[in-house]
């Protein structure tokens, strides 16, 4: 019994099943299925004719995936590392800047316990940060402590009885 090769237009609909993937993306892994020159582009043409490839998805899905995590750095580097770029990205970027710090202090809140009080500790801290993306402003003000308090105070439950 004979088995018929995939084509290109079925390996990219298996790889889109998974997750959403941008063009580039695609390219990158089909390429070495290719066969005839052509056949690979025209199959993506095709793809994104129907809405099946669709950058703007891409963008989003990958910020609901990993924002929480991640700052905006590093969700900048991974989108272009899936071959995005441009307004759209900008756009989606400059809506996390409004909850980054809020973010940060989540992250190192899992991971840390104290705020350093040795320059060691302060060190490591920073590199944890800086390494998930966080800008050097955020993490100063993570590290510092500041505005922790009003936020904690903002988001209690119990009112004030003072």
């Amino acid at each position: 019994m004979s088995f018929e090769k995939i084509s290109l237009k079925g390996r990219a609909l298996r790889y889109l099943a998974m997750r959403e993937h941008s063009r580039a993306e695609l390219e990158r892994k089909l390429a070495p299925h290719e066969e005839v020159p052509g056949e690979l582009a025209q199959a993506l043409d095709d793809l994104q004719v129907r809405g099946f490839i669709d950058e703007q998805r891409v963008i989003e899905s990958l910020l609901y995936r990993r924002a929480s995590r991640l700052g905006a750095g590093r969700l900048r580097q991974e989108l272009q590392a899936k071959g995005l770029q441009g307004e759209a990205v900008q756009q989606a970027l400059a809506g996390l800047r409004d909850t980054e710090l809020a973010r940060a202090r989540a992250v190192w809140g899992k991971r840390f316990e104290h705020l350093p009080t040795e320059a060691s500790e302060r060190a490591r801290q920073t590199r944890f940060l800086m390494a998930r993306g966080f800008s050097s402003e955020v993490v100063r003000q993570v590290l510092s402590g500041r505005g922790a308090e009003e936020d904690e105070s903002m988001c209690s439950d119990e009112p004030d009885l003072d």
